[in-house]
């Protein structure tokens, strides 16, 4: 089974990790703009940020044969900072527009204050301008109140709930999602988000459609197989499978495939892999390692992949 994990922070992954997400059967992933656990000082900092989730880790996770997309956004966190806030807005749109960005986001509210408010407003208007789906990130505190909150404003500025993934989903917030027409997305993030077996009953009462599940993992406690492993397990306690496929394959390319920037051939017909490559005079080898090189047409199959 082919996964796509529609949320993985990878800027703060290693390369193992890229070489057991393909092992597994994730043939792409979205990477969205977010908070990188310490408060940004200056837009500078965030500018090379986005050239580096449009840019150099689009090229790494290739080389390990999984297709790379990012959404681009303002994260609600920094949208409390007004003079960051001011000036990563003025250069938003010239990444959203970049090859492989398939969404505003993730976008929406951490702790509800106005200045989040102000930021979501504006990016849901930007988003709407460029014909782009959004990823909305719900806030851990008040989630409920938040996740209302987030459909209520996209509503308001006329976002189609077709064109909004709402994130961060739970027990608490997930038929209200579903009921109003927007996808669902869940972040297998143990401990804290939601755990698999959670998720599996979920799948259990709510079945496939407009389910996303993801893994949402970056730099805290978090699992780069999230996905794989939630399929498996929901398999294992009977799920049926197209039920499976949508919620962890086909939901998040029927999403995200309305930006025009993601579709199945990408993965199907996939460039050869070659780490002689170089990307702005940078490869993603170290310490003398011998390149993989694939021969053109080669398939890649899963033993191909598996760590030595």
């Amino acid at each position: 089974m082919m996964f796509i994990d529609a949320h993985a922070h990878m800027i703060s992954r290693t390369t193992d990790d890229y070489e057991a997400m393909a092992a597994s059967g994730v043939v792409a992933l979205i990477e969205p703009a977010f908070w990188i656990g310490q408060p940004r000082t200056n837009v500078g900092s965030y500018f090379d940020y986005l050239s580096h989730i449009v840019g150099f880790e689009r090229f790494r996770a290739g080389q390990f044969g999984i297709r790379h997309y990012c959404t681009i956004g303002l994260n609600s966190k920094e949208a409390n900072n007004e003079a960051l806030a001011e000036g990563v807005m003025e250069i938003l749109p010239r990444f959203a527009v970049k090859e492989g960005v398939v969404a505003i986001g993730e976008i929406g509210y951490d702790e509800q204050t106005a200045l989040e408010d102000r930021y979501f407003r504006a990016q849901l208007e930007l988003a709407k301008e460029l014909g782009l789906p959004v990823m909305i990130h719900t806030p851990h505190r008040d989630k409920k109140r938040g996740t209302t909150r987030s459909m209520d404003v996209c509503i308001e500025h006329g976002v189609p709930p077709s064109m909004v993934v709402v994130d961060h989903n739970n027990e608490e917030t997930v038929e209200e999602v579903l009921d109003r027409g927007f996808w669902a997305a869940f972040s297998i993030y143990p401990s804290t988000k939601m755990g698999n077996a959670r998720m599996v009953e979920i799948l259990k009462r709510y079945g496939g459609e407009r389910i996303i599940v993801d893994s949402a993992c970056d730099w805290g406690i978090s699992d780069p197989l999230a996905v794989a492993k939630t399929a498996r397990l929901a398999l294992d306690r009977g799920i049926p499978e197209e039920h499976v496929r949508l919620a962890c394959y086909a939901n998040a390319l029927a999403a995200y495939g309305q930006s025009g920037q993601m579709n199945e051939a990408d993965w199907l017909d996939p460039p050869a892999i070659d780490q002689r490559t170089l990307y702005e005079g940078n490869s993603v080898l170290r310490g003398g390692r011998e390149p993989v090189i694939e021969s053109p047409g080669e398939r890649r199959g899963m033993d191909r992949l598996i760590i030595e």
